[in-house]
């Protein structure tokens, strides 16, 4: 494991509420020292006088590419170090895929992909350089699974696990490790405040329903609290080998494991149709 005594700098996204301030706190708690950024960064006042100058609030809006890469040279040149960063700035648009405007598809993507991809490309040369660092891409279980209402998420975190997984791979070398973090459903705002929502097609609004309260049936458990996901997130940034990908909360493997033997048993079902498309078919 990682001497988790040294303190360490970290850079984390979206940062007033839900998972990012808990990640924050957690850091702080410890020792380490954060560059914490939010919309609002009147939500971090209460961080700033408990925790001094070991936290750097930052305002930022991710989908500024130009902010983005400012905000991480801002926490370098403070802090000499950039060891992990932590894209979680996100939200989640609702709405089944007829009824999407372009602007909230391309609005999703901004802040959902784009906003991570930025901050990755800004933390990579220092990290580079030090020949170190984690990064830690907040997705979902909505990024290896998909689920109606909420196409346009799904496809923003498919975006975010692909573009990562790559940049895994490319990094590795460099002595630097990057984590998808996986979580199911857990008590953040993501569907609440910070949320948003399409007009709703009349056509819809049967089968809105049966999704609705399917989706109420298999939410027996409760939502997870964000606040129990810091030890979880510090083990995993304290690990040598930290995991390109891993789960928060307790539903998401079940989901998983039934969504890829799905897949594994329609793949093998068609494989003629591969080998036809080949040229190998009979």
């Amino acid at each position: 494991m990682t001497d988790s005594q040294t303190p360490r700098t970290w850079f984390i996204t979206g940062c007033s509420r839900g998972f990012g301030r808990e990640w924050a706190i957690a850091a702080l708690e410890r020792g380490d020292r954060v560059a914490a950024t939010a919309r609002d960064l009147s939500t971090l006042d209460d961080l700033v006088t408990k925790y001094g100058d070991a936290l750097l609030p930052i305002q930022l809006d991710v989908t500024d590419r130009e902010a983005d890469f400012a905000a991480v040279r801002q926490a370098h040149e403070r802090f000499g170090s950039l060891d992990i960063v932590v894209n979680n700035a996100g939200y989640g648009q609702f709405g089944f895929v007829e009824e999407l405007s372009e602007q909230e598809f391309r609005d999703q993507m901004e802040t959902n992909v784009f906003g991570a991809m930025w901050v990755t490309q800004a933390a990579l040369p220092f990290m580079r350089e030090q020949r170190s660092g984690r990064i830690l891409q907040v997705s979902s279980i909505g990024g290896i699974s998909a689920f109606p209402n909420i196409g346009a998420y799904h496809a923003s975190k498919w975006a975010l696990e692909a573009f990562s997984q790559a940049l895994a791979a490319e990094v590795e070398s460099f002595g630097i490790h990057v984590t998808l973090i996986e979580p199911g459903g857990f008590s953040t705002d993501w569907a609440g405040p910070s949320s948003r929502h399409t007009t709703p097609l009349p056509a819809y609004d049967e089968v809105r329903q049966g999704f609705e309260e399917a989706r109420a049936k298999r939410n027996t458990s409760g939502p997870g609290d964000p606040s129990a996901s810091a030890d979880a997130l510090l083990r995993v940034v304290d690990s040598d080998q930290p995991p390109l990908r891993v789960f928060f909360g307790a539903a998401p493997l079940a989901i998983a494991k039934a969504d890829y033997a799905s897949r594994i048993e329609t793949w093998e079902a068609w494989d003629d149709v591969a080998q036809l498309a080949q040229g190998s078919g009979s």
